[in-house]
């Protein structure tokens, strides 16, 4: 599982960081049509939706893990099944609130 999330990790990186470097220069004209055909909103908008994706995927992700080790947890000892409940949550919801502050910055930057 990690492996698989390093590997996508790397191939995110990899296609945002080499597009640049694979990209032609534009002259005179085009350029000016380039730069008037791409509002500067819109790129904004696209930073946005991209930073609160992986900001809800690492969430999901997060929230997940805790519940699967909660579970496997509690089914090797149900008597203290109560006290990891309690810890599960907390944990929860402190990653809850994590997420609701990193996708309200996200989504703030367009205004």
């Amino acid at each position: 599982m990690i492996r698989i999330l390093q590997l996508c990790v790397f191939c995110f990186a990899v296609s945002v960081f080499a597009a640049p470097a694979f990209a032609q220069g534009e002259t005179g004209s085009e350029a000016a049509q380039a730069q008037a055909a791409i509002p500067p909103g819109n790129q904004i908008l696209t930073g946005s939706a991209i930073g609160a994706g992986l900001v809800l995927l690492g969430a999901g992700l997060g929230i997940g893990l805790i519940g699967r080790a909660a579970v496997e947890s509690m089914a090797r000892q149900p008597e203290v099944a109560g006290n990891i409940q309690t810890g599960m949550i907390i944990s929860a919801a402190l990653i809850e609130g994590a997420t609701f502050f990193a996708l309200i910055v996200c989504l703030a930057a367009k205004w």
